[in-house]
């Protein structure tokens, strides 16, 4: 059965956006999602309050370790930012419509840029465990789309393009900000899977087979309600292991951990900067 938003959602995001500009004195322009392990940079802006996803109401809240499940809404430099410390799955349980909700309510607080971020198992036997890849496409292998059901106009079309999902001016932003500070950032093509298993290292040779780079559980249908919304979208994943057959052993979510928190000081600099270079463009 497809799975479509209940009578009333459009209503709740209202409700949820109006609960946080209550706690907020600032208009946020760019919204960040930071993955699994990812979380450190949402504590580097300035005068922020931090809000528990358990305070805004029908506000989705992460069960998953490595989300600590906080809406940070601070300055960074000159601009006002929204940061989401983790994110929601479909493998929690939670429906499609459900999963987009925070990027909803970004976009109607303000946000026209997002930033989304995540913990992907490298595909691409030439990237290695511990790098990052910058997304320059994605493929939906999730089942559903999360613009389900009668469409909601102050999203977006029903029928819209994904030609350029992953906005290519901020590709060459962060393409220049990787040159800059001297960090090999891969690009490749990330395969949004349900999960929460891990691949088999069949499915990981048939993803490699149809062009995917990296894959992981997430991402995708949070950029999928972006481009419906019009927002601009950059998106970074932090190549935590080598995927099930690329490299001969187990994998375990405890290495997703702890190669995020080993990557987090240069993905820190990175998101930092290309911010700030989003900023600079004005093209909110």
């Amino acid at each position: 059965m497809l799975q479509i938003p209940p009578a009333g959602y459009r209503k709740s995001l209202d409700v949820a956006v109006d609960a946080i500009a209550k706690k907020i004195d600032i208009e946020p322009r760019v919204g960040l999602i930071l993955g699994s392990g990812l979380g450190g940079f949402a504590e580097t802006l300035v005068d922020s309050i931090a809000i528990r996803y358990e305070e805004i109401p029908d506000w989705p809240s992460s069960t998953v370790e490595g989300h600590a499940g906080q809406l940070f809404v601070g300055m960074h430099g000159e601009t006002p930012v929204a940061t989401m410390q983790g994110r929601v799955h479909l493998y929690e349980g939670y429906e499609p419509w459900e999963i987009v909700f925070p990027v909803r309510a970004l976009s109607l607080l303000g946000c026209s840029a997002l930033v989304v971020t995540n913990a992907a198992g490298a595909i691409n036997r030439d990237f290695a465990a511990g790098e990052l890849m910058l997304i320059t496409d994605h493929i939906n292998l999730q089942g559903t789309n999360a613009c389900l059901g009668a469409n909601i106009d102050d999203f977006g079309n029903r029928f819209f393009d994904m030609t350029y999902s992953y906005d290519p001016e901020y590709l060459d932003l962060a393409r220049n900000v990787a040159r800059g500070q001297g960090v090999n950032l891969r690009e490749g093509v990330y395969a949004g899977v349900l999960g929460p298993s891990y691949e088999t290292p069949a499915e990981i040779h048939m993803l490699e087979t149809i062009g995917a780079d990296a894959v992981g559980m997430s991402t995708v249908q949070e950029v999928i309600a972006a481009n419906q919304a019009g927002l601009r979208v950059v998106g970074i994943s932090c190549l935590s292991n080598m995927a099930a057959g690329v490299a001969d052993k187990p994998l375990d979510h405890k290495e997703v951990m702890e190669t995020g928190e080993r990557v987090q000081e240069t993905f820190i600099a990175l998101v930092d900067d290309l911010v700030s270079r989003i900023a600079l463009l004005g093209a909110f």
